[in-house]
């Protein structure tokens, strides 16, 4: 999943970045509220997340504004103030959490992990595809009754591809919610993985269509 990290605080930016990135997803990070807006309003961010006190733009407007519009990508909210009506405030806004600083990072994970679930409709983080099991709050694979150990890209990859099981999946597609905004290297970079995927799963666990992309086929 690809996320947006708007935060001024470059220290705390930099290591939200990194904590998240070692989780698996691919982070963004601008530190301007209207960058940010601009960023979050390309539409390709899974999560937002949104500090309020920001230059050029608060958070609270950039959330409103997004809202306004009809941008429906998940905001988490982070900010130093604390109180009831800072909280009512942003939530009035269309943030669907609110995170007061100073915060568990395990917290923060947990939240940006819920919220997720939440878009994708989805009430348990497990997700399958026929004998092909995915936690995605554990991060576990497991194939029949064996697990299956991959590293954070191949768990990133396969789960672009499990959420969509039966679908085909660009290769851009791909790249846009796994490697980060910043990433200029090489596209088949994304075959590397599918290549390695399949010896852990099965060379027929997924097909390449030709042209368009892949698809995870559910035995």
């Amino acid at each position: 999943m690809r996320l947006l990290i708007v935060e001024d605080e470059k220290r705390l930016a930099v290591s939200l970045a990194r904590g998240l990135t070692a989780e698996g997803f691919a982070v963004d990070v601008v530190h301007d509220g209207l960058e940010g807006l601009h960023r979050a309003s390309e539409g390709v961010y899974d999560l937002v997340v949104l500090d309020i006190m920001l230059p050029g733009m608060n958070g609270y407007r950039v959330c409103g504004a997004l809202r306004a519009a009809g941008h429906d990508v998940p905001v988490l909210m982070l900010t130093a103030k604390d109180g009831e009506y800072d909280e009512a405030e942003g939530l009035d806004t269309g943030a669907d959490d609110y995170l007061t600083k100073p915060f568990s990072y395990v917290v923060l994970v947990a939240r940006i992990r819920a919220l997720l679930r939440r878009r994708a409709g989805a009430a348990s983080p497990v997700v399958t595809a026929g004998s092909l099991r995915m936690d995605t709050a554990a991060r576990r694979v497991r194939l029949g009754e064996d697990e299956i150990a991959l590293t954070t890209k191949e768990f990133a990859v396969l789960e672009q591809l499990v959420l969509r099981a039966g679908q085909v999946v660009s290769k851009a597609d791909i790249l846009e919610h796994v490697w980060d905004f910043a990433y200029d290297g090489d596209p088949n970079i994304v075959e590397v993985y599918v290549s390695a995927l399949r010896r852990k799963l099965g060379a027929a666990a997924i097909r390449t269509v030709r042209g368009a992309g892949y698809r995870l086929e559910a035995r």
